[in-house]
């Protein structure tokens, strides 16, 4: 590693990374905890629908009050300050900004940024996984063209993930399988922005309940973020999804590599080369000692008795066979890790992880019965949550991605736990998210692996 390296050189040319962000919520702010403190990182600019709020997200951050007062983008590039305002459009097009960070959280407004700095010249680093999960392959393939980077968020999940999955490529080992851990029992697909209380207050103390967003929450809890994150790792790496989706067999962090084994062998996979999460609960509800639930993890196999027995050497977390083992990171620290994707972005000309091909999709199911007429709320909501499933089956038999499950009508009946197909919703073909789903499709409907 030399990104801080690289960085201080940017420092003393006098021209640092400059980045401008999008979104100043969780993720923003968090990255701008520390991108006040990264030497050779200049945040020119923050587009935010709040300003007011940006502002305050910042001095929640530790940022110094005339820090944030430049009057404009061109102020900000001269005077090393940082520009607040509402005008991401601005953001984009400003010739003084090398690096995009797209962190709304919105699948629609993801693509439209992403496209828009992809034509301006920008990298983009998609903190917006549900946008990258929806197009991102696409995405990617146009930044590739356009000369850019397109890269997933180091600090995230995905991210790590795939670090994972190269490190263990690249040291000659088959990746088994991949992926994180989460809090899960089979009840929670039901849980909804109501019920999802329930559920958080046995293991978050939250005093003050108006200080988060319960649908957000709530995609956490029901799967659908689990399934989301996982499709981008499958689509950035070549692992696959199991053709069920993800099981969430409780594991210990110990037990990674007995747990996370195909079934042939005694594990809980249905094959090798897939990615799973992990439950730090078991089905009765009881908490797994040891958990991962806010780690990631890869499962590996050694071909030969000398590397399993390296395994053993080495604490490498082998199954009972030898032949499997596991590497695990315990946390992930999210924004304030993010700085790693920026340097990379614009240093090395490098993403930590981009899609390669559309490998695994997320599709809207049924928390409920649903009656046509009803206008379904996405993500985290009272209607649907979603379902990593493989992207060849998600098109051939039609099924509605859980990125455009928000804000549409049912045209007919949906019984509980089915998957919704586009059939099944008033769809407007002329929405840019929608648009570029269909682009992407065209594009890699024929290339998914």
């Amino acid at each position: 590693m030399n990104l801080s390296q690289m960085l201080l050189g940017r420092e003393a040319a006098g021209k640092p990374v400059t980045v401008g962000l999008i979104g100043a919520g969780k993720f923003g702010a968090m990255f701008l905890a520390q991108a006040r403190l990264t030497r050779g990182l200049h945040v020119v600019g923050i587009a935010d629908l709040d300003p007011a709020r940006a502002q305050r997200q910042l001095a929640t951050v530790g940022w110094e009050p005339e820090r944030s007062t430049a009057t404009s983008l061109d102020d900000a590039l001269t005077s090393g300050k940082t520009h607040v305002g509402p005008d991401a459009a601005a953001l984009i097009a400003h010739a003084g900004v090398e690096v995009i960070v797209e962190a709304t959280g919105g699948p629609a407004a993801g693509i439209t940024h992403a496209l828009a700095a992809i034509q301006n010249g920008k990298h983009v680093v998609m903190v917006n996984v549900e946008a990258d999960a929806l197009a991102g392959p696409l995405l990617a393939e146009r930044a590739r063209k356009a000369g850019v980077v397109y890269s997933l968020a180091w600090g995230d999940q995905p991210a790590l993930i795939c670090e994972h999955v190269d490190w263990a490529r690249a040291c000659g080992f088959e990746v088994i399988a991949a992926g994180k851990g989460t809090r899960y029992e089979p009840h929670y697909h039901a849980s909804t922005p109501d019920t999802v209380w329930d559920i958080l207050d046995k293991y978050l103390s939250i005093k003050d309940r108006g200080s988060i967003n319960p649908k957000m929450f709530n995609s956490f809890v029901d799967g659908t973020k689990s399934a989301i994150e996982m499709t981008a790792v499958c689509n950035a790496t070549g692992l696959v999804p199991q053709s069920d989706g993800l099981r969430f067999p409780p594991a210990t962090r110990f037990a990674l590599a007995e747990v996370c084994k195909p079934e042939r062998d005694g594990g809980t996979l249905e094959k090798a080369g897939v990615t799973e999460v992990v439950s730090s609960v078991d089905r009765q509800g009881a908490d797994v000692p040891h958990h991962l639930a806010l780690g990631t993890y890869v499962v590996i196999e050694g071909e030969t008795a000398y590397a399993r027995r390296c395994f053993k050497e080495y604490a490498m977390l082998p199954d009972t066979s030898g032949r499997y083992a596991a590497l695990y990171r315990p946390i992930h620290m999210i924004g304030l890790e993010l700085g790693i994707s920026v340097a990379s972005a614009a240093l090395r000309r490098e993403p930590t992880g981009a899609p390669t091909g559309f490998r695994s999709d997320v599709v809207a199911t049924a928390k409920r019965a649903l009656k046509a007429g009803e206008v379904l709320d996405g993500e985290g909501g009272f209607c649907v949550w979603g379902r990593q499933t493989p992207a060849a089956r998600s098109l051939a038999d039609g099924l509605l991605p859980l990125g455009l499950a928000h804000g549409v009508t049912l045209t007919r009946d949906v019984p509980l736990g089915a998957a919704l197909r586009w059939d099944d919703v008033a769809i407007d073909a002329t929405d840019i998210a929608v648009k570029t789903r269909r682009d992407m499709e065209a594009a890699f409907g024929r290339r998914s692996g």
